[in-house]
C-alpha cells in the first residue's frame, strides 16, 4: 500500500470529525478510519469529485469523494459565489432545481435549493422528480441564469450526481466550468457553505411547466396525418422505473398514439430498480420486461426510458418475427434520416439546415447529410458540446443531433438530450415506415441501401479506483506511442489525436490541426477500408471506452444478415488488435 497516499487521505478524513459535520458523517469516517482494510477510505478520501462531461457524478456516502450532503452543499456554495459574480449587474438572479427518482434525490435537491436561496438566488423547486430535459427547458421557459439537476442517469443505484447548467439550458462548459471548481476549491471549510435557506426565495414548480414543455414537443411532429391513420400502433413503453413515467405515454397520447401499452411492475418509481440489475436502457437484461410484454401483445414497438428519462431505449422486430435492440448509433441515424427526409418532403428545407453528431457516432450520418445537401457538425461526446453548436449557429436551423450512447435531441428549446421528443418521433417514424408499406425493420434496411451499411460496437473496460484511473491513463500513453499499424488487416491511414489537436495521414506525412472547441483525451484509427475505432476514457464513470465501425456494401434486404456476421467477425479483428 502508498503509504504516502495513506497519511494523506488519512490526514484528509480526519479533518470531517470536527462538530462542523453531522453525527452519521462523522461516524461513518470514523469506521473508515479505524478499519484494518483502508481501501475504502482511500476509494472515498482520495480525490475530490470534478465535473466532468456530464458534471458531478459519484457514489454514495461520506468523503470528498462521495456524494453527499457536503460535496453536494460546497459544489452549490461554488456555484452560488460564481453566479452571484458573473451576474453581479442583475436585480435577481435564478435557477431551477430538479431531481430524479434516486435515493437521496429529494434530499439533495432540497440541500441545492437552501444553498442557492441563503446565498440570495431565487429558485425555483420541482415538486417531484421530473426528467432531465425538462429542467433545461425550464431554465430557457423562466429565464433562468443557471439549474442543478441531482441525477445520475442510468448509473447503479449506489450513485448519484450532480448536473449543472447555464442559462441557455445547456450543461456547464469551459470557462464557467473552471470558474466554478475555482470557486469550489477557495471555500475554506464546511462552516462556509450556508446550509440555512431563505423559504421566501424558494417557489416550487410542476404542472405548469410540464404543460408548457409537452405543447413544445408535439409542436416537433412531422406527420401527424400519418398518425392518425395508424393511431392503433402497439407501443410498449418502460421508464425502468424512472421519471418518464407520467410524461413519456402523455406525449405519445398528445401525439396521437391511442394504444400505449405499460410494464406495470417498472412503473413504479424506485431508487432501487428492483425488476434489473442496471437501469441502462442500452443493456438488453433492462429491456428484458419490455419485450416479454412486446411478445405477449404482438407490439410493432418498444420503448423506453432510463431513470432521469434524458435516454431512449428502442426494439423492434427483424424479419424473423424476433425482437431486436436498435443499438444507439442506429436511433441517432433513423431519426436523423426521418427529420432529414421528411423535411425535405414538405418543402421546409431553405438552405441553412444543420445536424449534429459526435466524433464516436456512426459516419453513415455524414453520408446521409452529404447526400442531402444539410451541413453536418462533429462534436464531443456529451450534449453539452451538441449544444455549444447550437448556440454557435442560432441562425440556422437546427434539424436534429445525437450521440451512440443513446441520447438524441429533436429540439432547442431544451439543450440537453430528450427521451420525450425521441420516443415520440421514433413512434411516428413507425407510423410513418408502416404507411409505405415497411415494418421499421424494412425502413432500416433501406437506409442501409440508400447510403452504405455499417455496424457499430461499443466496449466498455471499467477500471475502478485509484489504480483503475492510472491504469487507464497508461493504457492511452500507450496508444498514443506505440499505435497499431493495421486494424483487422487494413492499414491505418489516418490517426486523430484531440488531446494534441491534430491529425496525421500516415500516407502523406502530413498533420493538420483539428478545428474544436477544447481538447478531450480522445483517440481515433481510420482504415483505409473505412474502420473507425475511436477510444476514450469515459468523463463520469471508471472505464475506458471503444467505439467501433465497419463499413459494408448492402444492395438487398437479404444481404443485411451476411452483412451483419462479416461486420461482426471484422470487429472481433478490431478488437484483438486493440488489445481488447
Amino acid at each position: 500500500m502508498d503509504q504516502k497516499l495513506l497519511k494523506t487521505v488519512t490526514e484528509k478524513a480526519q479533518v470531517w470529525l470536527s462538530p462542523a459535520y453531522d453525527d452519521a458523517t462523522r461516524a461513518e469516517v470514523r469506521r473508515m478510519l479505524d478499519a484494518e482494510d483502508k481501501n475504502e477510505l482511500i476509494e472515498s478520501f482520495y480525490k475530490d469529485l470534478e465535473f466532468g462531461t456530464g458534471g458531478l457524478r459519484g457514489i454514495m456516502g461520506a468523503g470528498s469523494n462521495r456524494m453527499n450532503r457536503y460535496t453536494v452543499g460546497a459544489a452549490t456554495q461554488g456555484l452560488a459565489n460564481y453566479l452571484n459574480e458573473a451576474f453581479a449587474d442583475r436585480d435577481e438572479i435564478s435557477v431551477v432545481v430538479g431531481h430524479d427518482v434516486r435515493n437521496n434525490s429529494r434530499k439533495f435537491a432540497e440541500i441545492v435549493a437552501n444553498v442557492f436561496s441563503a446565498n440570495g438566488i431565487k429558485v425555483y423547486l420541482f415538486e417531484n422528480f421530473r426528467p432531465t430535459p425538462e429542467l433545461s427547458f425550464a431554465i430557457r421557459h423562466l429565464g433562468c441564469q443557471s439549474g442543478v439537476n441531482i441525477t445520475a442517469s442510468h448509473n447503479p443505484k449506489e450513485y448519484n450526481g450532480y448536473k449543472a447548467y447555464w442559462e441557455d439550458g445547456a450543461q456547464i462548459i469551459a470557462p464557467h466550468d473552471v470558474n466554478i471548481i475555482n470557486h469550489v476549491n477557495a471555500i475554506q471549510g464546511v462552516e462556509t457553505i450556508k446550509f440555512d435557506g431563505n423559504p421566501d426565495l424558494i417557489q416550487l414548480i410542476g404542472e405548469e411547466i410540464d404543460e408548457a414543455f409537452l405543447t413544445a414537443i408535439k409542436g416537433l411532429s412531422l406527420s401527424p396525418d400519418v398518425i392518425a391513420r395508424h393511431a392503433d400502433l402497439k407501443i410498449v413503453y418502460t421508464p425502468i422505473h424512472g421519471t418518464g413515467v407520467k410524461l413519456v405515454p402523455e406525449i405519445l397520447r398528445r401525439y396521437g398514439f391511442t394504444n400505449i401499452i405499460h410494464v406495470p411492475e417498472q412503473d413504479i418509481p424506485s431508487g432501487d430498480f428492483p425488476t434489473v440489475e442496471s437501469p441502462n436502457p442500452e443493456n438488453p437484461p433492462a429491456m428484458a420486461m419490455a419485450i416479454a410484454k412486446a411478445k405477449e401483445v404482438g407490439a410493432d414497438l418498444v420503448v423506453a426510458s432510463d431513470p432521469d428519462a434524458d435516454r431512449i431505449g428502442c426494439v423492434i422486430r427483424d424479419a424473423n418475427g424476433e425482437y431486436v435492440l436498435v443499438n444507439g448509433n442506429q436511433i441517432v441515424m433513423i431519426l436523423l434520416n426521418y427529420l432529414m427526409t421528411r423535411n425535405r418532403e414538405l418543402g421546409l428545407l431553405k438552405g441553412n439546415e444543420y445536424i449534429v453528431k459526435t466524433i464516436v457516432t456512426t459516419e453513415t450520418i455524414r453520408d446521409i447529410a452529404e447526400k442531402n445537401g444539410i451541413k453536418m457538425y462533429d462534436c464531443y461526446t456529451g450534449f453539452k458540446w451538441i449544444a455549444g453548436v447550437i448556440r454557435d449557429h442560432e441562425n440556422d436551423r437546427y434539424l436534429g443531433g445525437g450521440e451512440e450512447s443513446y441520447g438524441f435531441l429533436a429540439e432547442t428549446f431544451a439543450r440537453d438530450k430528450d427521451s420525450l421528443s425521441a420516443i415520440s418521433l421514433m413512434a411516428e417514424i413507425c407510423a410513418w415506415a408502416k404507411d409505405r408499406g415497411m415494418d421499421f425493420m424494412e425502413m432500416l434496411q433501406d437506409i442501409y441501401m440508400t447510403y452504405g451499411f455499417s455496424r457499430e460496437q461499443v466496449i466498455s473496460v471499467v477500471r475502478p479506483g485509484k489504480s483503475g484511473a492510472d491504469e487507464i491513463q497508461a493504457m492511452m500513453k500507450g496508444y498514443r506511442e506505440n499505435p497499431p499499424r493495421q486494424l483487422a488487416g487494413s492499414d491505418i491511414v489516418r490517426i486523430k489525436d484531440f488531446q494534441a489537436l491534430t491529425e496525421r495521414d500516415l500516407r502523406t506525412g502530413e498533420v493538420k490541426p483539428i478545428d474544436m472547441p477544447a481538447r478531450s483525451n480522445v483517440l481515433q484509427f481510420f482504415t483505409a477500408d473505412g474502420s473507425k475505432a475511436s477510444v476514450r476514457p469515459s468523463g463520469t464513470e471508471p472505464k475506458i471506452k471503444y467505439y467501433l465501425e465497419v463499413k459494408g456494401v448492402m444492395k438487398t434486404n437479404a444481404d443485411y444478415e451476411p452483412c451483419t456476421v462479416a461486420a461482426d467477425a471484422k470487429i472481433d479483428a478490431l478488437k484483438r488488435d486493440l488489445g481488447i
